[in-house]
């Protein structure tokens, strides 16, 4: 939501955001690994962006990279999302961001690939805290992984 040029997320979607991710956040390995797996099922190709699981004989899920990868992925997006209202911004090392532009670039991510990562995220959160889903929790978590998204290739494409 934009106001004025000016981004807003209202306190209501903070305290959604917050409170779920208090809740996720001591299983957040295992929510990390969930978000791959259904990045993999809806995607399959998407594995082959990863030289660790690219020629791998082991399983996605059992393979020893991913779910370190899939931790760290997971809790950057929930953190940032928590942090939204705060900062007014996405709340990521702008060397982090810088990093993972190029990166997402390197790998020919594409908005398609965005897509498929929000919607397996909003599921995964959906799984993890049926209780408090809703309609304004998906807007929340929805909204706030746009703007790390709109981050992320604003530093893909840096010139433009």
């Amino acid at each position: 939501m934009e106001s004025e040029g000016k981004f807003v997320f209202t306190e209501e979607q903070e305290a959604l955001v917050v409170k779920s991710w208090s809740v996720m956040k001591k299983n957040s390995a295992e929510l990390g690994l969930k978000l791959f797996l259904k990045i993999f099922e809806i995607a399959p190709t998407a594995k082959k962006m990863f030289s660790f699981l690219r020629d791998s004989p082991i399983p996605a899920e059992q393979n020893p990279k991913l779910k370190p990868h899939a931790m760290s992925v997971f809790v950057m997006c929930c953190e940032s999302a928590a942090q939204l209202r705060k900062t007014g911004k996405v709340t990521v090392k702008e060397t982090t961001l810088k990093r993972l532009g190029a990166n997402h670039s390197k790998y020919g991510v594409v908005d398609e690939h965005f897509d498929v990562t929000k919607y397996a995220l909003l599921e995964t959160i959906k799984e993890a805290v049926p209780e408090m889903w809703s309609p304004e929790m998906k807007s929340a978590w929805g909204q706030a992984y746009d703007h790390l998204v709109a981050a992320i290739k604003a530093e893909m494409n840096p010139s433009a």
